[in-house]
């Protein structure tokens, strides 16, 4: 069972409070991030969960600082190391990325140049915010792919991405973000391309570097089942809003979210012999086309007249779980640990 030491609670490497980000359309203003606040410790791995379209990923990139233009932060803190990144200019925000804040993309070609050699990608990486002998920064190099799993890392410095393996290729753009030591890592679904065994594997192995080395991440998926393998916190998302939060562990095994319960459901795993896979009824809806009050109300089966209010997150006794629902499922204890 994942524990919450308090002082990853009580000193969070990360804290995002109401952060809204928008893209202005023709039809009107998205918001793609509406108002999501949580935190991470050191030495945690939190799970950003929820269906495509749902806000993760463009909450990955706005704390990168990252959104491309018209897209814009609208609204909110992003306390990091003491600064409010929300208001770093790009010089600053050049200088605190892949120093002090990576990001690990799903397609490791965004990290990747085809046309270089692994070594000479990583050595530029680490001189770009470090002044240090050329053949100290190969060292650091070689031996970050030794970290990540990559065998003879010697002779792969010499190799080009296309020389790779997928798997091998993720490994890589892995070993360059560990290359400062991060304090904070986003990872955005690093592994949905690869195979089951080459996924675990790398799993395993991220999870190892995090608490060796106290860095916090935030790991963005739609799998669930990835997540309660890895992380120890989880935050729930759906149409750009916070619907659960918690640990992973409590989340997971009692949600109270009627959207968590039925992404819990959905997983194959949980499927007996022979039986239709459950699925959660109707599509997310469009932004500029929400639903009154509570966003996942037209599918929920639990909606009724007052899910028309927006609700406000409850918080269990316990004080780290909460969920966003006027009608919460009761599957179990909300007092003390499950």
């Amino acid at each position: 069972m994942h524990t919450a030491p308090a002082a990853a609670r009580l000193v969070p490497v990360l804290t995002v409070e109401d952060l809204t980000t928008v893209f202005p359309t023709p039809r009107g203003l998205v918001k793609a991030v509406d108002g999501l606040s949580f935190s991470v410790g050191a030495g945690r791995v939190m799970g950003l969960v929820g269906e495509s379209g749902s806000g993760k990923s463009v909450t990955g990139y706005s704390i990168m600082g990252l959104v491309e233009p018209p897209g814009h932060i609208a609204g909110g803190r992003i306390l990091f190391a003491g600064r409010d990144l929300v208001r770093q200019s790009r010089t600053e925000m050049r200088s605190l990325r892949g120093r002090a804040i990576a990001m690990i993309f799903q397609d490791p070609a965004m990290t990747l140049n085809p046309v270089l050699r692994i070594s000479t990608q990583m050595v530029e990486a680490i001189r770009a915010h470090e002044k240090i002998p050329r053949a100290e920064a190969w060292k650091r190099s070689r031996d970050a792919l030794g970290l990540v799993g990559i065998p003879s890392p010697d002779e792969r410095m010499s190799a080009y991405p296309h020389e790779f393996s997928g798997g091998m290729r993720q490994r890589v753009a892995i070993a360059i973000a560990l290359l400062h030591r991060p304090s904070l890592i986003i990872a955005d679904e690093p592994t949905t391309a690869l195979d089951v065994t080459i996924q675990s594997q790398i799993l395993a192995r991220m999870q190892l570097l995090m608490k060796q080395y106290d860095m916090a991440m935030i790991w963005i998926s739609h799998d669930l089942s990835v997540v309660s393998r890895l992380c120890d916190d989880i935050a729930v998302m759906y149409a750009g809003r916070l619907v659960e939060t918690g640990l992973a562990d409590r989340v997971i095994a009692h949600p109270r979210h009627p959207y968590t319960r039925g992404l819990i459901d959905s997983l194959p795993s949980r499927a007996r012999r022979g039986e239709r896979l459950r699925q959660i009824e109707g599509m997310m809806p469009e932004p500029l086309d929400l639903p009154e009050g509570c966003v996942f109300s037209n599918r929920c089966p639990r909606a009724d007249a007052a899910c028309r209010a927006n609700p406000v997150m409850s918080v269990s006794t316990y004080g780290a779980w909460q969920w966003r629902c006027v009608h919460p499922l009761n599957e179990g204890p909300v007092h003390g640990h499950s």
